[in-house]
């Protein structure tokens, strides 16, 4: 019966291959390799922990260098031998269980590979492992672990319990933020400075200004004429702004101005500032009816990832692991 199981977790759940890549890894000088972990009676050398971290390694040295470049390579190398214990524990795991994987299985993913890697040219794939100093048995070795790992992974996060309306509901009053769209607005503005020898005239100009606006003056002539802002040659225009551009004061008037609107004169920091918004999108928020089976399905998977972290911990917790 388990058999049986096992053979459909695993017809469900195979997955893209990726291509091989054994020899793009080695991107480091040759080192004696040595035992990084013990798990059980398995061992975990460096050389598999190099493997596995060699291609964020790689990102890594693009981004970072000298001490921050070598503390974060230990921190990825850390990571990988933390993925590789846990993946011999399931390993260990599946074989405690007496689980089998079919041949056929593992020789579809082989095939799978022919077709998706090497245009179903067999031979070309054959070289390409001698190549890499790599056995058809290693491939199929290989390809067999990861399809163990992705069934015991699916079997042990499979749940039988349901999400509680009032947890869904929950959610989305907590979240609301997650279910808005952005929200922008289109902004021009004119900004009169202040100069403390002659802070009056400079408010009675921003007055002015306000009032040919009012009697129908171009606000895009009137920033040109008068702004002092580093887009007054652009007629002030500040093209589309989200919020947490603009300083709170403003942004709390600019995002509360209908499209088409003026501002009144806002002074702030002794400057004086006139805002139009001439157009404005988003901040609409999806109605709880719309986002209902979303959050359900997230919390679905939340609640799996934990189910199958717990079962990885009992998996540790019950196992002799020695790191070195």
């Amino acid at each position: 019966m388990k058999a049986r199981l096992i053979f459909i977790l695993i017809g469900a759940t195979l997955l893209p291959l990726s291509p091989l890549c054994r020899a793009a890894l080695a991107a480091e000088p040759e080192v004696i390799d040595g035992i990084a972990a013990v798990v059980n009676d398995d061992v975990i050398t460096f050389s598999q922990v190099r493997l596995l971290s060699a291609p964020k390694e790689k990102l890594l040295r693009s981004q970072y260098q000298g001490q921050e470049l070598l503390a974060k390579i230990k921190e990825a190398r850390t990571s990988a031998l933390k993925d590789l214990i846990d993946r011999q524990l399931i390993i260990q795991a599946f074989k405690k269980e007496a689980f089998q994987i079919p041949d056929f299985f593992v020789n579809q993913r082989v095939r799978q590979t022919i077709d998706e890697s090497f245009g179903g040219d067999r031979n070309t794939f054959i070289k390409t492992l001698q190549a890499q100093n790599y056995t058809l048995g290693e491939f199929k070795k290989l390809e067999t672990e990861k399809m163990i790992v992705q069934a015991m992974r699916s079997k042990n996060a499979k749940l039988n319990t349901l999400i509680s309306p009032n947890r869904i509901q929950d959610y989305y009053l907590k979240h609301r933020d997650e279910f808005t769209s952005k929200e922008q607005i289109k902004l021009r503005m004119i900004m009169v400075p202040a100069r403390a020898a002659d802070q009056t005239s400079q408010k009675a100009m921003a007055e002015e200004i306000l009032s040919k606006l009012v009697n129908g003056a171009e606000f895009e002539r009137m920033a040109q004429i008068y702004s002092e802002d580093s887009t007054r040659n652009l007629g002030g225009d500040w093209g589309w702004v989200d919020r947490g551009t603009l300083a709170p004061q403003l942004e709390k008037i600019a995002f509360n101005l209908p499209a088409g609107r003026i501002s009144n004169i806002i002074e702030l920091s002794g400057n004086y500032y006139i805002l139009k918004v001439e157009d404005k999108h988003g901040g609409v928020t999806r109605s709880f009816a719309e986002v209902r089976e979303e959050i359900e399905k997230k919390l679905l998977q939340e609640e799996a990832q934990a189910a199958q972290e717990r079962w990885l911990a009992s998996l540790r917790q019950k196992a002799f692991i020695k790191t070195f």
